[in-house]
């Protein structure tokens, strides 16, 4: 029976040697090619002419009295809206931003701090869906509004950027594709398959505007400038 056992004994760390050296070698490639990858990172850019113009503006009025300052602020308020629906803006592109009564005060040197009335407030957002017609909206504003109103800014936007990403990420691809061929020449190696591709997300660069007067008349005119839209993405390749 002992004389069985050590025949079986034997012959099992027999097949051990002679498997074990075969069977290593496999593993330790499999692992090799599984771990050979090239990742890159890369962004696309493209450039875009704001096709809207968002207005901020702001009545406020002084008055000796909380109701008086605003009714005043109101009835101002109600002529600006007025003048903005008249001027093709639809009405849900109009919000008031905030609207506030607070007292008023002034300091000399020889009264110190003191009241001197209530302050009214209302702001509103303006989106102008017309680029071209911006420059309209604040005059009619401005008029409604008279010393009364505050402009408060103005900033271009691309009202719908879906496109312009597209191009974009088009633009980003591309140049991670070159980059990682780049990067594969220089190494001496192939690419494979993509492994993964993520992205960053889109930025918009805000453009270079200003509100300037035309030379021909007093109109106001929007200068729309151009807008940079930007997506980054990271791809991973494997090494063929």
């Amino acid at each position: 029976m002992a004389m069985k056992l050590r025949k079986i004994t034997a012959a099992v760390a027999i097949l051990l040697v002679v498997v074990a050296p075969v069977a290593l070698p496999i593993t330790m490639a499999s692992a090799n090619a599984a771990g050979r990858y090239i990742t890159v990172n890369a962004e696309g850019t493209v450039k875009v002419v704001p096709n809207a113009v968002k207005i901020m503006a702001q009545v406020s009025v002084v008055d000796g009295t909380n109701a008086g300052a605003l009714a005043k602020a109101n009835s101002t308020s109600a002529a600006v809206r007025k003048s903005i629906i008249s001027n093709g803006v639809s009405t849900k592109d109009l919000a008031t931003t905030s609207l506030t009564v607070y007292p008023e005060y002034n300091y000399t040197q020889e009264k110190g701090s003191f009241q001197v009335g209530y302050r009214a407030s209302q702001s509103f957002t303006v989106v102008v869906k017309n680029a071209s017609n911006a420059g309209a909206v604040v005059d009619a504003i401005s008029a409604a509004g008279g010393d009364y109103l505050l402009l408060q800014g103005v900033s271009p936007f691309v009202l719908d950027s879906s496109k312009a990403t597209e191009s974009a990420r088009s633009v980003a691809v591309k140049n991670a594709k070159a980059k990682a061929a780049s990067y594969a020449k220089l190494l001496g190696v192939k690419l494979g398959r993509v492994n993964y591709v993520t992205e960053g997300g889109a930025s918009y660069q805000p453009p270079i505007y200003g509100v300037a007067k035309a030379a021909a008349d007093s109109a106001t005119v929007i200068d729309l400038g151009t807008q940079d839209v930007s997506v980054s993405i990271t791809v991973q390749w494997s090494i063929a």
